[in-house]
């Protein structure tokens, strides 16, 4: 950074990078501290938001720009290729988290695979033992010692009518292996919160179910946090009068990338609510905002994924039905529009902020197998 800046005005070099290409400019970021700090700093260059996609199977890097008309944007798609098969079919993708720029991807026939989208270096995980089940939780996390782990949640039973045995464990990289870290039937992930985990400063909150003695489930419902340096779940609090809304989702702002809460009148849905966490204790209290009121305009459902934007005071989430699948809706207090991402004919979609980074994937004693996966 330094060498090639050294005889160029910040001012000019702004101007060049202004003109390059989203996709190169999101590579320039994984280069070097310098370029990722100019990049970040400058308005011009950092407005638009890099957002990860799920779509039909596929994971694509998008444009989301909410300065100038709602412009959503298809940059460039993640190709995987199995390599120990010979066939160059991609590799289908089930599910995506995140934690710092890294990608977990869960496939279709229960694999697990680590990316850094802006390197292309990715990392094969060995799959739980005994792991046949796509209800399987996963997330992506890191310690207080700056240690990569993944967790696996898995649930003996629906856990939604009735309670059931919830084993988690985690996957260390640095010895390639997975150990049981705890159990439960206190509460449970149950259907569209499954998958709804958000990863805030290194650590995955969830909404959850809880249960009585009797195993049936109690009127309300917890937010719970995976601690990845302790390996310990914890409930941490909701926002005052927690029964006078339902819970529907965990997200977080575009901004700050700070926890977020999408939450509706518990007597009418057509009013939601966005709350914004301001502070987070060790002990589990948490502090809570009100960042934006809407009216709702197409329907929302539990675990629905959204953004919210600080700024510009609106929420974004796709549809959930198949015939307007490839439509984003966003929404604010006076406004609300529908935009195509273009580009992209699917028949599902899960947005999810995406900040490059120039952390390597940590890599076991035993050798896990790393291959090159580039953006197409």
């Amino acid at each position: 950074m330094k060498r090639n800046t050294e005889y160029l005005p910040e001012d000019l070099l702004v101007e060049i990078l202004s003109r390059v290409p989203e996709a190169s400019l999101a590579r320039l970021r994984s280069t070097s501290k310098g370029w990722n700090t100019l990049i970040k700093k400058e308005e011009r260059l950092a407005k638009k938001s890099l957002v990860v996609m799920l779509i039909h199977n596929r994971v694509y890097l998008v444009i989301l720009d909410l300065h100038n008309d709602n412009i959503v944007k298809v940059i460039s798609q993640f190709s995987l290729n199995d390599p120990l098969s010979s066939s160059s079919i991609e590799v289908d993708i089930r599910h995506v988290c995140h934690c710092d720029g890294l990608l977990l991807c869960t496939t279709m026939d229960e694999r697990l695979v680590v990316w850094n989208p802006c390197s292309g270096e990715t990392s094969r995980i060995i799959k739980p033992l005994n792991s046949k089940y796509s209800s399987d939780v996963y997330a992506l996390g890191k310690s207080s010692c700056n240690e990569y782990k993944i967790l696996r949640v898995h649930h003996h039973g629906d856990g939604f009518s009735f309670s059931c045995l919830v084993e988690y464990e985690i996957y260390d990289f640095t010895s390639n292996s997975w150990r049981v870290v705890g159990e439960t039937t206190e509460w449970s992930l149950p259907g569209g919160w499954r998958h709804g985990g958000t990863s805030v400063d290194g650590n995955t909150y969830w909404l959850s179910r809880d249960f009585n003695q009797d195993c049936r489930p109690r009127l309300t419902t917890s937010l719970r946090c995976f601690d990845f340096s302790t390996e310990r779940f914890g409930c941490v609090s909701l926002p005052v009068d927690h029964a006078s809304y339902n819970l529907f989702a965990l997200s977080v702002t575009r901004e700050e990338q700070k926890l977020c809460l999408l939450t509706s009148h518990a007597k009418t849905y057509d009013i939601i609510n966005i709350w914004m966490a301001t502070k987070i204790k060790t002990t589990g209290d948490m502090s809570w905002s009100k960042l934006l009121t809407v009216k709702r305009t197409h329907p929302t459902f539990t675990g629905i994924s959204f953004l919210a934007d600080r700024e510009n005071k609106v929420v974004v989430c796709p549809s959930k039905y198949e015939n307007s699948s490839t439509r984003l809706h966003i929404v604010g207090t006076d406004k609300y529009t529908k935009v195509d991402h273009h580009g992209v004919g699917s028949k599902s979609s899960l947005p999810v902020m995406y900040d490059p980074t120039l952390v390597q994937i940590q890599q076991g004693s035993l050798g896990i197998g790393t291959w090159k996966a580039p953006i197409t």
